[in-house]
Order: structure tokens, then C-alpha cells, then sequence
């Protein structure tokens, strides 16, 4: 609740403060994911390019949009290739692809929240997101803990149910009904429930993905950052994949702004 607080603050009081949160984010999550790479699997996805080229992601997205934030995506991608030639070629391949992998997970996908913040209304366009993002990820545990017996994807994550699944979607409608009613700029009650069912979607989706991931490392968490929560990635898995959708529908509903 304390690192909510800050990063709530930092996001109304000086966007450029958010902008750094972001950057911190994503370099801490590469790390946990690279060094989870190496340690269960052998793999040396590059650190060092992934991390520049990241935060170089998140301000280029910020600065100059979506352009921006595709040639820092590809100028990392190619920095991981160059970077990576400077040992052996045995396990080039598969460590290039993770890297490449990694840049498009984390920091690319973290750049859409950058982009979110560009829009006049952009604090508020962020908030709705983490709202409706917490709020999935609270209607699925709620509702799964209570009433959960059907599982939804047993061989990836045995504690997700449908029931939660259904409470999820419910609690993002209800939450993005009022969001975008009281929060963004021309915004209709009706365009919250499409965006909520979407959050849902996208954050379960997330989830599983990175559930995946850590079933092939043989892990259970990516990292022990924060106590009783893993690490940073364990929180990201859901925000991560949203981000670029709750972008896109806003852009699509209200505009760039």
C-alpha cells in the first residue's frame, strides 16, 4: 500500500517523477527475469543492453510516441544482437532471442503506459488503468477463493477458477463503467464496460503467461523484492499485457488527447 502511494503521488505531482518509476520498474524487472534466465535454463540474455535500451524505451515512447518507441525497441533488439558477439557463439541463438523476448515483454509493453501519460487527462488515464488492473486481480481472488471449484487452467495455474474468472470480469465492467464516467475526459459509462471486460481478459492472460514462464524455470516466484509478493515481474505479469490494450481503447473511444 506504502510503494502505491508513492507511485500515485509521483504520477499527479511531476509526470517526469512517474516517468523515472516506470524506468525502475522495468530495469528491476529485467534484471529478475534475465538472472532467472541464467540460473534455471543456462540462458544470458545480455543485461546491459536490455536495461539501457529499456529505460531508453519508456522516455523515447513518452517524448516522441508510438514512432519513438518502435526505433528504441529496434535499436535495443539490435544492441542485444551486437552486444551478445562479444562471447563464444555456443548458445548465441537462444540467448539473442531471449533478449529480444525480454525487451518486447518488459519495456515495450511498459512503454504504452508511457504513452497514456502524454494525454492532457494522461494521470487519470494512468490511474484507470491500475484501477482496473487491481481490481481484476481482486474480483479473481474474491470470487475464486469464495466460490471457485471449476478449474481454468489447471496444468498452468491450478489456483485459477472460471468463478474467479467470472468475478474478474464483473469487478473491471463495474470499475470501468465509473472510471471512465467520473475519471476521463468525454468519456461514457458504456466504454468502461468494454474496456473492463478487456482488462479482464488481458490481465488473466498475463497472468497465465507468466505462470507459463515460470512452470518451464521451475520457479515460483521470479524474485523476493517484495515480501509476500515475490518480485517486481509477480506484480507486473497483469499490468504488463494491459497496458498497451487500455491505450488503444482510449485512443480509440476519447482520442490521443
Amino acid at each position: 500500500m506504502g510503494l502505491g502511494a508513492v507511485i500515485v503521488a509521483s504520477l499527479f505531482i511531476v509526470k517526469a517523477v512517474f516517468i523515472g518509476v516506470i524506468v525502475v520498474a522495468v530495469v528491476v524487472g529485467l534484471w529478475e527475469l534475465t538472472s532467472r534466465l541464467q540460473e534455471r535454463k543456462g540462458i544470458k540474455a545480455p543485461l546491459v543492453p536490455l536495461a539501457v535500451g529499456g529505460a531508453a524505451m519508456v522516455v523515447a515512447g513518452y517524448v516522441r510516441g508510438t514512432e519513438g518507441a518502435w526505433v528504441a525497441m529496434s535499436l535495443t533488439a539490435l544492441a542485444v544482437l551486437v552486444w551478445r558477439m562479444t562471447e563464444p557463439p555456443e548458445g548465441y541463438l537462444k540467448d539473442v532471442t531471449a533478449g529480444v523476448f525480454a525487451a518486447f515483454y518488459v519495456p515495450f509493453l511498459a512503454t504504452f503506459v508511457a504513452l497514456m501519460l502524454t494525454a492532457d487527462d494522461g494521470p487519470r488515464r494512468v490511474l484507470t488503468f491500475l484501477l482496473l488492473t487491481v481490481v481484476s486481480d481482486t474480483g479473481a481472488y474474491a470470487i475464486g477463493w469464495r466460490f471457485g471449484k471449476h478449474k481454468l487452467a489447471p496444468r498452468i495455474s491450478p489456483g485459477k477458477t472460471r468463478e474467479g474468472l467470472v468475478g474478474a470480469v464483473t469487478f473491471a465492467m463495474a470499475a470501468g463503467a465509473l472510471c471512465m464516467e467520473f475519471l476521463i475526459d468525454d468519456g461514457a459509462w458504456w466504454q468502461g464496460l468494454l474496456i473492463g471486460l478487456a482488462v479482464a481478459a488481458s490481465a488473466t492472460l498475463g497472468d497465465l503467461g507468466e505462470s507459463m514462464i515460470k512452470r518451464d524455470l521451475g520457479i515460483k516466484d521470479m524474485g523476493t523484492l517484495l515480501p509476500g509478493h515475490g518480485g517486481i515481474m509477480d506484480r507486473l505479469d497483469s499490468l504488463l499485457p494491459t497496458a498497451p490494450v487500455v491505450w488503444l481503447l482510449l485512443v480509440v473511444f476519447v482520442g490521443s488527447g
